[in-house]
C-alpha cells in the first residue's frame, strides 16, 4: 500500500537555508523571516517557515496542517477546539 502522505521534518532554520528561506518568503510575497526561524520539510524542500508571529508559506502546496505543526512546534498552538473536531496532520519526523 503506497502512503501518499508526505513525511513532514520540523527543525530549526541552518545557515544553509538562506537562499531556499527568501525564495519561500518571495513565493508568499513577503520579506524574508528573522531571527529565530524554525522550518518545515516535505520532500526535502522547504514548505513553510516560522519566526516569531510571522509564518511564510509555499502558496503552490497545502500547507495548512504543516503551518500548524510549526505552531505547535513554537508553542503557539491555537485553542483547544470544540469537542469532537480533529486536525489530520501529516507524519512528522524529528529532525
Amino acid at each position: 500500500m503506497h502512503n501518499l502522505d508526505p513525511t513532514v521534518v520540523i527543525r530549526a532554520a541552518r545557515g544553509s537555508d538562506g537562499e531556499a528561506l527568501e525564495n519561500l518568503a518571495r513565493l508568499d510575497s513577503q520579506r524574508p523571516l528573522a531571527g529565530d526561524v524554525i522550518v518545515a520539510e516535505q520532500d526535502g524542500a522547504l514548505v513553510a517557515a516560522l519566526a516569531g508571529d510571522r509564518l511564510v508559506a509555499d502558496p503552490f502546496r497545502p500547507t495548512a496542517e504543516v503551518l500548524e505543526l510549526l505552531r505547535i512546534r513554537a508553542g503557539r498552538a491555537p485553542q483547544r477546539r470544540r469537542h469532537g473536531a480533529r486536525v489530520r496532520l501529516p507524519r512528522l519526523r524529528a529532525a
